[in-house]
């Protein structure tokens, strides 16, 4: 990819609409992601934040050192607010709920997190949840607002309550589910909003997807048909 779906910027930041499919920054399995796609608009960018490969969304960049400085102090001390999209497994019967478990890497699989994991080695884990919609008893489509930012903490937290995000091949176990048609994790990083700088409140938006918005369309039809649930 080349293009960089940018949705804000200013003297300090970029946010951006990362597509799924594409890590943040290239690692040991990468040799490439969406950082260096951006680099080669912003030579100077840098990532604040992460998502994971299969997650689409607002994902924030520093373009100078200041301020790079200030949007990582923000997420140090929690003062910006993340509201993610996903579709889960599942008619989640509360309307609202809390999950607040510690989660830490799992001792079986290195790539997994988990929330039993060995005591000493696990952090403070804080999901917020709303239902926005029931397709049956297939799905929820579910409004999430994570006041921690530990890795895969909504796709761990979620599976640990018996919903985990559709499509999820790593979590979903015994109740993985995908609708027909969708390709990948059917999490989506919906908003973001701070305190920039200057001591403006922003909220950064980005709107689900084509693939996702296709999959809800499918439920919605099945669900006014009966053949959801």
């Amino acid at each position: 990819m080349s293009d960089v779906d940018i949705i804000y910027q200013d003297d300090d930041l970029l946010a951006t609409n990362k597509p799924a499919g594409i890590v943040v920054h290239a690692d040991d399995h990468h040799d490439s992601g969406f950082l260096e796609v951006v680099q080669q608009q912003f030579p100077q960018a840098d990532f604040l934040h992460r998502l994971d490969k299969d997650t689409s969304g607002v994902l924030l960049f520093s373009k100078n050192p200041e301020g790079h400085e200030h949007y990582k102090d923000l997420f140090r001390d929690r003062e910006i607010q993340k509201t993610y999209l996903a579709l889960l497994v599942g008619n989640i019967k509360n309307e609202t709920g809390s999950v607040v478990l510690p989660i830490g890497r799992s001792s079986s699989d290195p790539r997994k997190r988990v929330v039993n994991g060995k005591k000493g080695l696990l952090r403070e884990a804080h999901t917020d949840y709303k239902v926005i919609e029931h397709f049956g008893e297939k799905y929820s489509l579910v409004e999430l607002y994570p006041k921690t930012g530990r890795t895969h903490q909504i796709r761990v937290h979620m599976t640990s309550i018996g919903h985990p995000v559709a499509c999820d091949e790593l979590y979903g176990g015994k109740r993985y589910q995908c609708p027909d048609g969708a390709e990948r994790q059917l999490l989506h990083a919906r908003a973001i909003e701070f305190t920039d700088r200057n001591g403006e409140r922003r909220k950064i938006e980005a709107e689900e997807p084509q693939d996702f918005e296709n999959t809800l369309k499918s439920l919605r039809m099945a669900d006014k048909h009966g053949t959801t649930g």
